[in-house]
């Protein structure tokens, strides 16, 4: 459970010449700066808990200013983000924690996950065919951004 936004401490030397630097140079306000740190490092201790292809596990975000910053979190987390699944009262994430374990538990066939978490050998090929036809219309000088 991630409870409060984890900011550094701003009394810090080497953060206030940081600071400095990036407001002269850069026009990054102190603010910005120190909640994107924040959101970032909130985000590498979310990342922790899935090593895997394998892994699951449940992170909480228990703090309203999560919600406020959302959008400097990563998309992938973001995406995972239900709006049905912020702001609840203290015993509906535990109901939900409960319901996901649950269904983590059951036995479940490796085949069903192709195309989710695992590609069969049809989706590798298909998705190298892709990264071949993106290569060539990059050689004619065209973006494209998938």
């Amino acid at each position: 459970m991630y409870r409060g936004v984890p900011f550094q401490y701003t009394r810090s030397r080497i953060l206030k010449a940081r600071l400095e630097f990036l407001r002269e140079n850069h026009r990054i306000r102190e603010n910005y700066f120190l909640s994107f740190d924040a959101m970032r490092h909130a985000a590498q201790c979310v990342g922790r808990v899935l090593r895997g292809k394998d892994d699951y596990g449940i992170m909480v975000l228990a703090d309203h200013r999560f919600e406020k910053k959302r959008s400097q979190l990563p998309k992938w987390i973001n995406q995972a983000l239900l709006e049905s699944d912020v702001n609840l009262s203290t015993d509906m994430p535990v109901a939900i924690a409960k319901k996901f374990l649950r269904t983590m538990a059951e036995p479940f066939a490796p085949k069903d996950q192709e195309g989710i978490s695992t590609w069969s050998l049809a989706d590798l090929k298909e998705h190298q065919r892709k990264g071949c036809e993106l290569q060539e219309v990059g050689r004619r000088g065209r973006r494209i951004w998938l």
